[in-house]
């Protein structure tokens, strides 16, 4: 039986793919016979190690160091990575939280806040999915093999968050914006799905991780009672990438140890 889950000859760009669940959608990607992975980050040196763990495991790698909700400087720098790469079939919009900096600091009430406080929320998790999908839908509309992307977008934007209501409002955008992609893109053969995360367990919460009071009370809110691992989320980023998916768009999956349900 063929392996459905092969992405043999397939170019990948993941976006925020330096650490945590991009890394590892950036390796299971590699793993499963992706030719090359373009690997995104805010940060250079990240980049670059990630591009260096995908090339161990045996695909091509192109580290892009670039900024998602920089339009004209991330589509610079995408453009000319598929140019090298020779074309681009998957597109994993990955990039998230507060942006590019290592703790999110206080968070006030959303009354107390103003649209300073908003854009680095706004910024990132809505404008940088825009960004790249506005640079890559015309590449993977000239690719012979159609396409698939697959946006991150966290349940809170399927619940509410109360300490966290812009960025609850920015993933929930993401999440319309990728069931309206998905009906426009389809007849180009491009396919459209969003991952829906609860807590996960990467660098982002490394400082709440050491809280082993605040963790038990988080994980009474969760079936399985545990924390996510960037494993379980790239899992389902594979699936929807690869072929075993190919009647599937317009949906948001949820993988979040029972956090939230649906019907």
């Amino acid at each position: 039986m063929n392996d459905m889950l092969s992405l043999e000859g397939r170019i990948a760009l993941v976006t925020g793919a330096g650490q945590g669940v991009g890394r590892q959608t950036a390796l299971h990607f590699a793993a499963h016979g992706c030719a090359t992975v373009l690997v995104n980050d805010f940060h250079a040196e990240r980049a670059a190690a990630v591009a260096a763990e995908v090339e161990a495991l045996g695909a091509k790698a192109i580290a892009v160091a670039a900024d998602v909700t920089d339009l004209d400087g991330l589509g610079a720098k995408v453009r000319a990575a598929v140019a090298e790469a020779g074309g681009l079939h998957i597109v994993v919009n990955n990039a998230g939280n507060a942006g590019p900096v290592d703790s999110i600091g206080e968070l006030p009430p959303f009354w107390e806040t103003g649209p300073d406080d908003w854009a680095r929320w706004l910024d990132t998790n809505l404008y940088g999915v825009l960004n790249t999908c506005r640079i890559t839908v015309p590449l993977l509309i000239a690719s012979e093999r159609g396409g698939s992307i697959v946006n991150i977008i966290s349940d809170a934007g399927r619940v509410g968050e109360p300490h966290l209501a812009v960025y609850s409002a920015a993933k929930a955008g993401a999440a319309g914006f990728s069931r309206a992609l998905a009906k426009a893109t389809g007849a180009h053969g491009i396919r459209v799905n969003a991952v829906s995360l609860a807590s996960m367990r990467t660098p982002g919460l490394e400082s709440m991780l050491l809280d082993d009071a605040l963790v038990k009370r988080m994980l009474k809110q969760y079936i399985v009672r545990r924390l996510g691992e960037p494993s379980d989320a790239a899992n389902m980023v594979l699936f929807l990438a690869s072929e075993a998916a190919a009647w599937i768009t317009g949906q948001t999956y949820a993988v979040n140890g029972g956090y939230s349900t649906s019907q």
